[in-house]
């Protein structure tokens, strides 16, 4: 974490890999089953990382059944033909109680605010699916501000989505933690003068949090 601390007036989180468990824990776990090299899900996700069949749907730009046709197309031509529709079933990671718990302190006293790089799923496929939206869902409530790639547009790293959560929250970069486990997201918002914490597991997460927020949260 940057070692500046000046006043915190914000928490800006994102969702997936924070408040949730990894989604690459269960890339691997496909990726073992089906025989593919460890981490080739992520690698092609990482390939063209701007203009990639993930950056299309997260920005609202395709719809589901595209996603599934040009992610096939896209990790074909790295050697292993994967069905889009198969990655996005891989997302539902487990909510984090201590992070959210942390959530919760923190927005009793500082401004809260949620970054995610999402796409609109469509219908649930099963009650359980609904059964976790509904506890995301009371998750998600806690946050003053929500911005979602698949609404703006615009998703992580661009640094405009940065820039539009701290407008709309009403205070400067530099007064804001921004967490997300991805260092790709954590550059633009330190070029910006946010302080920012890589969420590597939550021990050490937490305890960067409550150094740069001077509250205790677990």
């Amino acid at each position: 974490m940057d070692s500046d601390q000046s006043a915190i007036e914000a928490v800006i989180w994102d969702f997936g890999g924070v408040l949730t468990t990894s989604p690459f824990d269960a890339f691997n776990r496909y990726e073992a089953r089906h025989g593919l090299p460890k981490d080739f899900i992520r690698s092609v996700n990482a390939t063209h990382p701007h203009s990639n069949a993930w950056a299309l749907l997260e920005s609202a730009r395709i719809g589901l059944d595209e996603f599934d046709r040009l992610f096939a197309d896209e990790s074909r031509a790295k050697g292993f033909a994967v069905p889009g529709r198969a990655v996005l079933r891989l997302l539902g990671g487990d909510l984090r109680p201590r992070m959210t718990e942390a959530l919760r302190r923190c927005n009793m006293r500082f401004k809260t605010a949620c970054i995610t790089n999402n796409f609109t799923a469509g219908a649930y496929p099963s009650r359980a699916a609904a059964a976790r939206q509904r506890k995301i869902d009371a998750v998600m409530a806690l946050f003053d501000l929500i911005v979602e790639s698949s609404v703006e547009g615009v998703r992580k790293p661009d640094p405009a989505i940065y820039q539009r959560t701290c407008e709309r929250l009403g205070v400067a970069p530099t007064a804001c933690v921004f967490l997300d486990d991805l260092g790709v997201n954590l550059k633009p918002a330190r070029a910006l003068g946010m302080h920012t914490i890589k969420v590597v597991d939550e021990d050490q997460a937490l305890n960067e949090l409550q150094a740069a927020t001077r509250i205790a949260l677990d």
